[in-house]
């Protein structure tokens, strides 16, 4: 389940530090909800799809370890990101 191009487009705009962005925790994280959404509005409509639902439980855990990794680097920045993108803490 890749994004659409417009919906990376949007994600970058927002959350990219620089031009040339692509490895901050806080783009990463971006990344990660936006696919996470797209996934789980699939296994909604394919609940027998357990590969799929194996890839969102990685993502799920993937997104955690960074938001783990930003919230001990730069708080402020955690906590915007978590507010922005309407993540459970």
């Amino acid at each position: 389940m890749a994004l659409t191009k417009q919906a990376k487009k949007r994600v970058t705009k927002k959350f990219q530090r620089h031009a040339k962005d692509s490895g901050s925790a806080e783009y990463q994280i971006a990344l990660f909800t936006e696919k996470i959404k797209k996934l789980a509005s699939h296994l909604k409509k394919n609940p027998k799809d357990k590969h799929s639902r194996k890839g969102l439980l990685g993502m799920v855990q993937q997104r955690k370890k960074l938001q783990k990794h930003l919230k001990n680097k730069d708080e402020v920045s955690y906590n915007k990101i978590v507010k922005d993108l309407g993540i459970k803490r």
